[in-house]
C-alpha cells in the first residue's frame, strides 16, 4: 500500500526540512515546496493527502490558498502559522483548515496532527456511497456540493463534508463532542470544540438554517448535537 503524501508549504527552507524529516522517519511520504506557485503547478500531477500549510508566503495569501485547496483538492489542511491571534485561527478555519498549529511547535506534534488528520479522513462506516438526500438537499461528496430541490447549489469544503456525513451516518441519534472527537480524529480539547463549532455553523449557514432555531442541526447544550433529517442513501 502506498504511504500517505504530505505536501510541506513553507517560506522557510529549515522548517521545511525539518518537517520532511520527521515525517519521513515516521513512514510518510513528502514534497515540499517554498512558494505558493510552485505548490499549485503540482496539484495539476497528485493531489497530497495531507498539507501543511503556512501563512506566510512571500507570492500568496496563504488564507486563500486554505480556502482554494479546501473546495477544489479533497486534501486535509492544516495551517502552520507563527500568527497567533483568535481571529487569525478562526479565519483559516472558517476557509476550510482542518487544523490549525502555531510556531513554535515540535515535529513530533506534526506528526500525530498529520496522523490524526488522516484517521478523520477515513469513513464513519463502510460506505462507499457518494450520494445522500435529506429534506430538500442532495449532499454529492464526490464532488463536495450540496444541491436544493429549487436548483440552489453550494460548495462544502472537505473538513465540513467530513462533519456532515458523519451527521448523515446517524440521523436522529445524540453525537455527543467525544464521540465526533473519536470519529473525526485529532486532539480533544479547545480546539477541536471550536473547530466543530465553526464546521457546523457553516453547514447551518449553507443549509439555509435559522442560527436561532435550527430545524436539522439541533444543538444538544452539554450533550452534542442531533441530526433531524430523514436521510436516503443512494
Amino acid at each position: 500500500m502506498t504511504e500517505p503524501l504530505v505536501a510541506i508549504l513553507d517560506d522557510e527552507p529549515q522548517i521545511r526540512a525539518v518537517l520532511s524529516e520527521a515525517l519521513t522517519e515516521a513512514g510518510f511520504r513528502t514534497m515540499t515546496f517554498g512558494r505558493a506557485s510552485e505548490f499549485e503547478a503540482s496539484l495539476k500531477r497528485c493531489v497530497p493527502d495531507v498539507c501543511l500549510v503556512d501563512l506566510g508566503l512571500p507570492d500568496r495569501d496563504g488564507l486563500l490558498l486554505v480556502h482554494r485547496l479546501a473546495l477544489d483538492s479533497g486534501a486535509a489542511i492544516i495551517i502552520i502559522s507563527g500568527r497567533a491571534q483568535v481571529q487569525d485561527r478562526v479565519m483559516g478555519l472558517e476557509l476550510g483548515a482542518d487544523d490549525y498549529i502555531i510556531k513554535p511547535f515540535e515535529p513530533a506534534e506534526i506528526v500525530a496532527r498529520v496522523r490524526a488528520r488522516l484517521r478523520k479522513g477515513r469513513p464513519v462506516a463502510e460506505r462507499t456511497t457518494q450520494v445522500a438526500r435529506f429534506d430538500g438537499w442532495t449532499a454529492l461528496f464526490d464532488s463536495y456540493t450540496l444541491l436544493s430541490d429549487t436548483g440552489e447549489q453550494v460548495s462544502f469544503s472537505n473538513a465540513e463534508g467530513q462533519v456532515l456525513r458523519l451527521f448523515l451516518e446517524r440521523p436522529r441519534r445524540l453525537i455527543s463532542r467525544t464521540q465526533m472527537q473519536e470519529a473525526l480524529g485529532g486532539a480533544a480539547g479547545e480546539s477541536f470544540d471550536r473547530a466543530m463549532d465553526v464546521r457546523i455553523s457553516r453547514l447551518r449557514t449553507k443549509l439555509g438554517e435559522d442560527p436561532k432555531n435550527p430545524a436539522l442541526i439541533k444543538t444538544i447544550y452539554g450533550a452534542g448535537y442531533i441530526f433531524l433529517g430523514d436521510v436516503h442513501w443512494e
